[in-house]
């Protein structure tokens, strides 16, 4: 990223939030599903995404591929304004204004944990909210009397079950993957995008357009991956920690895992590894050639 421009900054990242949640919800649907029932030492297990998803579709339509998705739009929004605005000011400092065209980690690793740590408070209570409202549907073991019929609803009764901390339920393990899950993502990132250029930087320039598109593809694709890659265990734990409503239920990340490990060894800890994935590049490309567009249209120098 070249001059900072305010504000623009997090407007394009709003937008490419948007793109992100119209992408990747219904992944993230079928994830938190395999989450949640397929960690549980008993209920509903799902033999695969495919499984889940196919179920999902035939006992609530394409409606319940989108469940919770209010708060997410909300949520990403925010949350990708703020990390991409962020991590780009923070780098920009960090590098003190020594301009490399190659990618400095000594910026970039910290920019995106901090962008991440900062993002970590704001995102946890649309996580729950969410999360909340994504296992509770038609196949779900929950009973209709504790069902929530809508986002707000769901926060009400959040808070009034288990109090003004209730709705931040699962806050530490939100800054744990989003600290090291957005360092992953804007390290891989900037050096895949770095490594085309210098690729492809003989091209035609009648191309250059469609190029930064393939590369924004490519570079946001590869960098969810990598993401999530590193951080879904803590993802796992985040969704049990947040869907449990048992208020005497531990919040520590580290032993929900030891448990997941003990009743379903490692797989568990990555269960929606394949929707997750199957995500990841699609999302995360939308993010990036949303963000990278915008920031062209704002006209905010870009490297």
């Amino acid at each position: 990223m070249g001059e900072s421009s305010g504000y623009k900054e997090y407007v394009a990242g709003m937008w490419a939030g948007v793109a992100t949640v119209i992408v990747g919800h219904p992944f993230d649907t079928v994830k938190v599903k395999l989450q949640k029932h397929n960690t549980a030492a008993n209920g509903i297990k799902y033999k695969n995404g495919l499984h889940c998803t196919a179920r999902i579709l035939k006992t609530e339509g394409v409606q319940g591929l989108y469940r919770g998705a209010t708060s997410s739009f909300l949520g990403m929004a925010f949350e990708s304004s703020l990390a991409f605005g962020i991590y780009s000011q923070t780098k920009q400092l960090l590098q003190g204004g020594f301009h490399s065209d190659k990618p400095q980690p000594q910026a970039i690793i910290p920019a995106g944990a901090f962008a991440g740590s900062i993002i970590s408070s704001i995102l946890c209570p649309t996580e729950l909210v969410k999360c909340r409202m994504q296992v509770q549907g038609t196949d779900s073991l929950i009973s209709y009397s504790s069902r929530y019929n809508s986002p707000l609803d769901c926060a009400i009764k959040t808070v009034k079950a288990e109090g003004p901390t209730g709705i931040f339920r699962g806050g530490y393990t939100t800054l744990l993957r989003e600290s090291l899950g957005n360092a992953s993502f804007f390290t891989t990132y900037e050096y895949v995008r770095y490594y085309m250029h210098l690729q492809l930087k003989d091209a035609s320039p009648h191309q250059t357009h469609l190029i930064d598109v393939g590369i924004g593809i490519m570079s946001g694709g590869l960098g969810g991956i990598a993401c999530w890659c590193v951080v879904l265990p803590f993802d796992v734990a985040k969704t049990i920690i947040q869907t449990t409503p048992d208020k005497i239920s531990t919040r520590n990340p580290f032993q929900v895992l030891t448990s997941i490990y003990r009743r379903s060894g490692l797989r568990g800890c990555y269960a929606g590894l394949g929707p997750t994935v199957v995500r990841a590049f699609p999302a995360n490309a939308a993010a990036i050639v949303t963000w990278e567009l915008a920031v062209k249209m704002l006209g905010i120098m870009h490297d």
